[in-house]
């Protein structure tokens, strides 16, 4: 069982965070990159990227799941149903992802086009979505190996991975989007060939780390002796929530970019901006999330409840100390911050004044996902579902009213992001406050 010290808390986080540091950065390039290609080409990314990660969530959410079992059950010490659980965990991930891809590449598509006011943007996203898809099937084998080593403390394997696809990202956009070295200018498309190659090699180095792992012989990973649905039932009964509030989280934040393309694409590039920048604010956040589920469950698999307080003020802590270092750009330089990304003048200044107003809502966010992350790791997934679908059904309401009704400036629009987090802070807070959380069997 992982250490409650400082060091043993950062020695779990800093891989992840520094995994989320590297996939923030291929975000932010491949941004940089497209807008400099064209800036339709740069709404339609966003927006098709952003139909993508829906998806993907759902298999995040799955994952999730199958690293909060496994942590408990290295908590308990029993290790004979750890690889029952790898490999069930396995088997639900592929049929997920054969089942988003079914959407993702045949009916979204069409769907985009019905739906959307620019055509021009609609398309462009179709061209993207069709080539991302296959994706999906990279994701679901990296996801799943990820989920034991994180369930494991064992994050620097994710951080090698991330690596390694980041490069290899940065180097097939640079070299299929604009057509360098003899290579065709693909525009668009190359930019999600890029991706999706970066995440085939991605999952190639992972199956090589659990291949060649002292923890494949010590749990016999790959020893497919008898099947049992015990493992499926524990995987749906835990995961399938957490699929669903990941899910409708990003759902959501989809429908907010979609309803500002119908508003206008000076107000859609505007906010393509800052989702590019927002996700250095997520890089502890990231971080912390997956340290704080281990941990919680662990300790709750070993019965020391006690400790769950100590455990939430140090990542706190911890998180707060790295969002101040990783997205302070945010308060005293964001023009430059938004030039990197994109620089055209005409959308710099609004951009800017954005990003200062919402900086707060970030760091908000960071010290209350501890207490949410704790409501995932203590197994409570269906209630963290529960209290995710009536946030963001908040959200979408003032969404609706601030774009679609009020007709609110952009940069006013954007203050849903503190009716969010807050409500989901005070929700989260009250829920470990007055219930028994900790009795969770999992």
């Amino acid at each position: 069982m992982l250490s409650l010290n400082y060091r043993t808390i950062l020695g779990v986080a800093l891989p992840m965070m520094v995994t989320g540091f590297i996939q923030s950065i291929v975000l932010l390039t491949d941004a940089s990159m497209i807008a400099r290609y064209s800036t339709e080409a740069f709404d339609a990314v966003g927006n098709a990227g952003l139909l993508y990660i829906t998806l993907y969530m759902c298999l995040a959410g799955m994952a999730d799941g199958a690293q909060i079992i496994i942590a408990r059950r290295i908590g308990q010490q029993k290790n004979d149903r750890i690889a029952l659980l790898f490999q069930s965990a396995m088997a639900v991930l592929l049929i997920l992802a054969l089942g988003l891809f079914l959407i993702l590449h045949y009916v979204l598509p069409q769907w985009i086009v019905y739906y959307s006011e620019n055509k021009n943007i609609a398309t462009l996203q179709g061209v993207y979505i069709d080539q991302r898809s296959f994706a999906l099937f990279f994701s679901m084998i990296t996801l799943g190996i990820q989920a034991f080593f994180l369930a494991k403390g064992k994050t620097w394997i994710v951080l090698v991975t991330a690596i390694l696809a980041a490069i290899s990202n940065a180097l097939l956009d640079y070299l299929l989007i604009f057509g360098n070295f003899g290579l065709p200018e693909l525009g668009i498309k190359g930019a999600a060939l890029a991706s999706t190659i970066s995440d085939g090699i991605a999952m190639l180095c992972m199956l090589c780390f659990l291949f060649f792992s002292q923890e494949k012989r010590q749990f016999k990973l790959l020893h497919f002796s008898k099947i049992d649905f015990q493992p499926f039932k524990e995987l749906i009964r835990v995961g399938s929530p957490l699929m669903l509030q990941g899910f409708s989280a990003l759902a959501t934040w989809t429908l907010f970019f979609t309803w500002l393309e119908q508003k206008g694409t000076f107000d859609l590039t505007v906010s393509q901006n800052i989702r590019s920048i927002y996700f250095l604010a997520f890089v502890p956040i990231w971080g912390f999330a997956g340290t704080t589920k281990t941990y919680v469950s662990q300790y709750l698999g070993a019965k020391k409840n006690d400790l769950i307080p100590l455990i939430q003020k140090r990542i706190q802590l911890l998180t707060i100390i790295f969002m101040l270092c990783t997205f302070h750009g945010a308060i005293f330089y964001p023009e430059t911050l938004i030039r990197m990304i994109n620089p055209a003048e005409a959308y710099i200044s609004k951009s800017a004044d954005i990003l200062r107003l919402i900086s707060l809502s970030i760091l908000l966010f960071g010290f209350i996902s501890v207490y949410f992350q704790t409501i995932h790791g203590s197994g409570n997934t269906f209630h963290s579902m529960l209290i995710e679908f009536f946030t963001v059904g908040v959200y979408a309401i003032f969404c609706y009213l601030f774009i679609k009704i009020w007709n609110l400036d952009v940069f006013w629009i954007w203050m849903v992001e503190y009716i969010y987090f807050g409500i989901l802070g005070f929700i989260s807070i009250t829920y470990l406050r007055k219930t028994n959380w900790q009795n969770k069997q999992v």
